[in-house]
């Protein structure tokens, strides 16, 4: 599903007018991401649980030509989806 097709989804369920449901995405992403920057967790009822993980500094090699590369420490998003949500895919 790309982010239009979602627009178009939250249109139907709450008959927002199409713009109105692109801004309140927008809304919502922008504040996850507001959110995750500050190193916060976001906990959606229902949902899962937004948060941060830290990645350490590892050695890797480059495949192409076999050298050894330093891949530096970073932080990555990380998303755990509840129990309910997991069945439900299942």
């Amino acid at each position: 599903m790309t982010k239009s097709e979602l627009v178009d989804k939250i249109t139907l369920l709450t008959g927002l007018s199409r713009p109105t449901a692109g801004r309140v995405l927008d809304s919502a992403l922008d504040a996850i991401t507001a959110e995750m920057k500050k190193g916060r967790k976001i906990i959606l009822l229902d949902f899962g649980t937004f948060f941060i993980s830290k990645r350490v500094e590892r050695k890797g090699r480059n495949p192409k030509t076999g050298e050894a590369i330093r891949i530096p420490a970073a932080r990555v998003p990380k998303f755990t989806a509840v129990k309910e949500l997991r069945e439900a895919v299942n």
